[in-house]
């Protein structure tokens, strides 16, 4: 049967609140940035985005009367074209901008809605094929979980542990389960872990796909945040498969301003892939989803075309990173990620830790545990860890680092089990 649990099972957020309700945030002693609480749990970039953002958007507020235009405008698909095109190094006329390009409110909306018109196509199946099932990655971005729920189908979670380098292994899923699988999300560079998938890996999964017949949404988001080598696209990887549409048979691929131009309450992103899905995509989005407006089209038209405030970006979280790794060292398996801004930090019971950290260092941090789902033996890979985001100032990062290694490394290097520290529910 398809997984029958709610929405809101899946919602990292949810599951904190109720965590850390009822209890104070501590207080440090010794801190030099103050002692208000700080937020390392939510992923929303602190630096802010361009002041020509706001000079379109006010360049252009009489269109704020008209309803979005559902592909958007021309101006805005040719900038996400030339933008795939400079970045990737795509061959010319792989991405057509009238044919390719869906606009989105941001990325979540394009994923969850892309899920929901993919399960469409398999209404029609026997019923020896069984139901529909989604490949998720493990740990993984609640939004994959929730949208598989709300078309029906059966989330299937695929680990991406340390052992495989952080990124999942589909193919080693059995036969069965694969010719049921209608939707697969792979996140490179992933959240929580920053892993990112090279070329061929990213191209042996669109192979994949087109042998056992499902559709791979790429969810890029981070695909700019990086210290030294630019993440690969799988646009490049399809490429390498095939000439023209063909190319882009069971791809899409999801672009966000949100984290590149730290601009997510601008809600405003693309899809790029198959002519045949973004059709798909825009009809399912006609439907039930809202469009780009236009004022907001048009700022993001011009944040696809600019380059400097992404390069002052990718230099802000450098430091961000420079500090993390000054602080902790070896400590907690830190390692710099591929790409994105978390650190993914073994601390032997992340819930604990959490619990841990708000009442005695007031710093809000994701349990590992609540971004990953338990397997059928019990064990739940993002257990030992805690998700940090490092989006504020250099400053403010170093507080809560500090904050962080001072209740941690008090009693060694891992937080004591949960019950030693309560469970805060």
């Amino acid at each position: 049967m398809a997984d029958r649990r709610s929405l809101q099972a899946f919602h990292p957020f949810a599951k904190l609140n109720s965590l850390l309700d009822g209890i104070a945030p501590g207080c440090p002693s010794s801190t030099e940035a103050g002692s208000e609480p700080i937020l390392l749990s939510i992923g929303e970039p602190k630096n802010q985005p361009p002041a020509f953002v706001a000079e379109e958007i006010t360049a252009t507020a009489a269109t704020w009367s008209r309803y979005p235009p559902p592909r958007g405008t021309e101006a805005y698909r040719s900038a996400c074209v030339d933008w795939l095109n400079r970045r990737f190094a795509l061959p010319e006329g792989l991405i057509g901008e009238d044919r390719s390009i869906q606009p989105l409110p941001g990325s979540r909306e394009g994923l969850f809605f892309a899920l929901l018109a993919a399960a469409q196509g398999y209404a029609g199946a026997p019923e020896s094929k069984g139901p529909p099932a989604v490949l998720i990655p493990n740990p993984f971005y609640h939004v994959y979980a929730g949208a598989a729920l709300a078309a029906g189908a059966e989330p299937v979670f695929v680990p991406a542990t340390a052992e495989n380098g952080f990124l999942p292994d589909f193919a080693a899923l059995d036969t069965t389960t694969l010719d049921r699988a209608v939707f697969c999300f792979l996140c490179s560079p992933s959240n929580p872990q920053g892993a990112a998938a090279d070329v061929e890996a990213l191209g042996r999964l669109i192979e994949l796909a087109r042998r056992h017949d499902f559709i791979v949404a790429f969810d890029e988001c981070y695909a700019e945040i990086y210290d030294r080598d630019a993440p690969a696209g799988a646009l490049q990887a399809a490429a390498l498969t095939n000439s023209g549409e063909a190319a882009l048979d069971r791809v899409l691929v999801f672009h966000s301003l949100s984290k590149r131009s730290s601009a997510p309450g601008l809600r405003c992103g693309f899809a790029a892939g198959s002519a045949r899905l973004i059709d798909g995509l825009d009809m399912a989005l006609r439907v039930g989803g809202a469009g780009v407006p236009l004022p907001i089209l048009a700022a993001g038209t011009r944040l696809w075309r600019e380059e400097s405030h992404v390069e002052a970006n990718r230099a802000y979280y450098r430091e961000n990173f420079a500090i993390a790794e000054r602080l902790l060292g070896n400590r907690f398996g830190f390692r710099k990620p591929d790409g994105g801004f978390f650190l993914w930090l073994d601390v032997g019971d992340g819930e604990a830790a959490a619990v841990k950290l708000w009442r005695e260092a007031g710093v809000r941090v994701v349990p590992g545990a609540y971004v990953s789902e338990t397997d059928a033996s019990g064990d739940n890979p993002g257990r030992p860890y805690i998700r940090v985001a490092l989006v504020y100032d250099a400053k403010t990062t170093e507080d809560g680092l500090k904050r962080i290694v001072d209740v941690l490394a008090r009693d060694g290097s891992k937080a004591p089990p949960a019950a030693a520290v309560g469970a805060g529910r």
